[in-house]
């Protein structure tokens, strides 16, 4: 998505985007493209895009907290996790929404401060109580027609640095990140 693309975002998309505190992703088909590798021996194999981890650094270093609630246990997930110095990682969660309202309350959020991007439909119960749901372009049909926003990039391919950067733009943070890389 370019810069000049999110000064077209829907008065509502941009209200809701800047009560943003808190952004959750699900990992396979958002983070990933959503295809699983596995070696003759078994092993898992994940590829991550690198500007979706730097958009995720971006938002943390403004003070939006990042989270990650995926249904799969994954080593990979463990280490690029801890690469990117997330600290909400959650993984092997058959219930996703008691996690985020676990989350939630711990942080001492509220549902309007939160954000949520997904691909499939476990990702719904989530999607459906948050602040800005979003879904990524390649979601699954019954996701996109529920999320408040779409990327247009898919999952694994860049969504996750568009929803980064609607954040930051959200949050009045756009022109100073591009000042600090100018």
């Amino acid at each position: 998505m370019s810069y000049s693309h999110l000064n077209d975002l829907p008065a509502d998309i941009r209200e809701r985007a800047a009560k943003i505190r808190l952004a959750l992703f699900d990992v396979d088909g958002v983070l990933t493209d959503g295809r699983l590798h596995y070696s003759d021996d078994g092993r898992e194999a994940k590829a991550f895009h690198v500007h979706d981890g730097f958009g995720l650094k971006r938002l943390m270093a403004n003070g939006i907290e990042v989270g990650i609630i995926t249904a799969r246990l994954s080593h990979m997930v463990t280490e690029r996790t801890a690469e990117l110095g997330i600290a909400h990682v959650y993984q092997a969660q058959d219930d996703k929404l008691a996690c985020y309202e676990q989350l939630i309350h711990a942080l001492k959020l509220t549902p309007e401060q939160c954000a949520y991007c997904g691909d499939d439909l476990p990702d719904l119960p989530i999607l459906q109580r948050v602040g800005l749901a979003i879904a990524v372009a390649n979601a699954h049909p019954w996701v996109r027609e529920r999320a408040r926003w779409r990327t247009q990039a898919r999952g694994g391919e860049g969504a996750v640095r568009e929803v980064c950067d609607l954040l930051l733009a959200a949050h009045g943070k756009a022109e100073s990140e591009l000042a600090r890389f100018s």
